[in-house]
């Protein structure tokens, strides 16, 4: 991997977000396990993005389910770079061809209170940063052609990051069982997908502290005011034009998600 394969495949991936036409995966220019080549990817268009005026919002964690995992052959999850312009409200219809691909899936957020410290984190510190937690909808969307996809495709892709939803109503984190939350999600009143906490590496706070420690080891620790969505707390489902979602998280609350029509 040279510095003119990272500048290659993120052209790539910015070319398929600008054209709004899905692109060929970026592996053939990194190689099939080059994490580092990866992440420096998604480094450069994040730049791209906050120099264009984006400001951080703060991280989503991906691949935290095991199935998942054995799926793209990992034993590990990974992150991507929330920017402000991918939050949507709830009652704000996503535009169509806003995204390329998306898919839906519900998730804790954390929102943090305080910077992680510079040193190994815990789950204590987690707890302690920690300002509350709401239910999130996560839509995730791809730049890359059928979804066809490994770890160093998505790693490069900003995690598959596309747009994210947020619930409205704080719960401290103490207040929760995280591990025990059952999720239900509905599509038009239909219910589309279920889970529970633990689905997210045995709890979401595991997830989030796999994160402080992996964005702490890059030299990028998370920070007060931090958005973190966990990861996946039941499969994600395909998004089409018009429908919408609620999901339901026990002891937590609920999120709603709409899209547009098409052509609207």
């Amino acid at each position: 991997m040279t510095d003119q394969n990272v500048t290659e495949a993120a052209e790539r991936l910015l070319e398929a977000s600008r054209t709004g036409r899905p692109c060929a995966p970026v592996r053939d220019l990194l190689g099939s396990d080059d994490l580092a080549g990866a992440y420096a990817v998604q480094r450069a268009n994040v730049e791209r993005a906050l120099t264009a005026g984006a400001r951080r919002a703060g991280r989503k964690i991906g691949l935290t389910s095991r199935a998942v995992q054995r799926q793209l052959g990992v034993d590990r999850p990974d992150f991507g770079v929330l920017l402000d312009d991918m939050a949507v409200g709830q009652d704000e219809p996503v535009r169509a061809g806003r995204l390329l691909q998306p898919r839906i899936e519900a998730e804790v957020a954390f929102v943090l209170a305080h910077d992680l410290p510079h040193r190994p984190v815990t789950a204590v510190d987690i707890l302690r940063a920690t300002d509350f937690v709401v239910p999130a909808l996560e839509i995730v969307d791809s730049r890359i052609a059928g979804w066809d996809i490994t770890i160093v495709d998505t790693v490069a892709d900003n995690a598959s990051s596309g747009l994210y939803v947020l619930g409205t109503r704080p719960i401290r984190l103490g207040a929760v069982d995280l591990p025990a939350v059952r999720m239900r999600m509905t599509q038009d009143g239909a219910e589309v997908s279920t889970g529970t906490g633990a689905a997210c590496l045995g709890d979401p706070v595991n997830a989030v502290v796999w994160l402080a420690n992996t964005a702490r080891e890059q030299g990028d620790p998370l920070r007060a005011g931090d958005v973190i969505l966990s990861g996946a707390l039941g499969p994600m489902v395909p998004v089409v034009p018009g429908a919408r979602f609620v999901a339901e998280v026990g002891g937590i609350g609920t999120v709603r998600a709409m899209f547009a029509e098409e052509g609207e």
